[in-house]
């Protein structure tokens, strides 16, 4: 279960301020980050399609990922998103003028997405991308998308090409585009447990297998998107999710921080 609004303490700030005291050797690092792709593709190749469970809570969290019925027809892309426990729910749900693109950068998840017998090329194309490059080789055009979904995506991105990323976004949304946007804050459980020796730079790590995740603050997140042109959505700040999920079978208390929020590219 969940108990929400759950406060930081001093415990658990102490305990990341640590983790920069024991970063990992330079050559690890850099090594992890020239071949990202090389462990995603690992991780999918073990994991196939058994890992993450479908994310039918994006509905209620992103409403507008489902437009009306007989509105004009939409294009969704929905970026690292592995193999399809976010694109199969939206394809489930959407009208029939919804097109959804999905892209990830491990060739596997790909593969694995398209033989699933859920998916449907009418309805679907997914292309294996490189989000960090300066050039795309998409299948559809420049302000063609009208909803960008990012969810726990941008974290596994080098914090460094963040900028390029979201201006890359930027140029590819529609004018009135929206980027729907969840992923890890500052101090979430997955930081706090991780081991003396994964710190790669302050708040960005590397997990046993190779892949590398970034914790967020409510700043690093608008700055990036304001930075880029986009404009907060009216009424909509950053959320942060603080949440205490417990499991009473195993005694574990497991403390949850996600940021939440939406960006609109301007009409204008």
């Amino acid at each position: 279960m969940f108990r929400d609004y759950v406060e930081l303490n001093e415990e658990q700030e102490m305990q990341v301020s640590a983790h920069v005291k024991t970063k990992m050797p330079l050559e690890k690092a850099a090594d992890l980050k020239d071949n990202v792709g090389e462990y995603w593709n690992e991780f999918y190749s073990v994991h196939q399609e058994k890992f993450f469970n479908n994310r039918w809570w994006l509905f209620t969290e992103f409403l507008e990922i489902t437009p009306l019925k007989n509105e004009k027809p939409r294009a969704i892309l929905e970026v690292g998103r592995g193999v399809g426990n976010s694109v199969f729910p939206i394809s489930h749900c959407a009208e029939s003028n919804v097109h959804v693109y999905c892209s990830d950068f491990s060739s596997n998840a790909i593969k694995i997405l398209k033989e699933n017998s859920e998916y449907n090329k009418e309805h679907c194309t997914a292309f294996v991308c490189n989000i960090t490059n300066d050039e795309w080789n998409a299948p559809f055009a420049l302000e063609s998308l009208d909803v960008i979904v990012l969810v726990f995506v941008l974290s596994a991105m080098q914090p460094e090409k963040l900028k390029q990323v979201v201006g890359n976004f930027y140029k590819y949304l529609k004018p009135g585009g929206m980027v729907l946007f969840r992923d890890y804050g500052r101090y979430d459980m997955a930081q706090l447990t991780f081991k003396e020796g994964r710190c790669i730079s302050e708040n960005y790590y590397s997990r046993g297998d190779g892949t590398l995740i970034y914790f967020f603050t409510q700043d690093d997140v608008k700055q990036l998107f304001l930075e880029a042109g986009f404009e907060q959505v009216q009424n909509i700040v950053n959320l942060v999710d603080r949440r205490m999920q417990v499991n009473s079978g195993k005694e574990l208390k497991m403390y949850r921080v996600w940021i939440q929020c939406k960006y609109k590219k301007s009409i204008l």
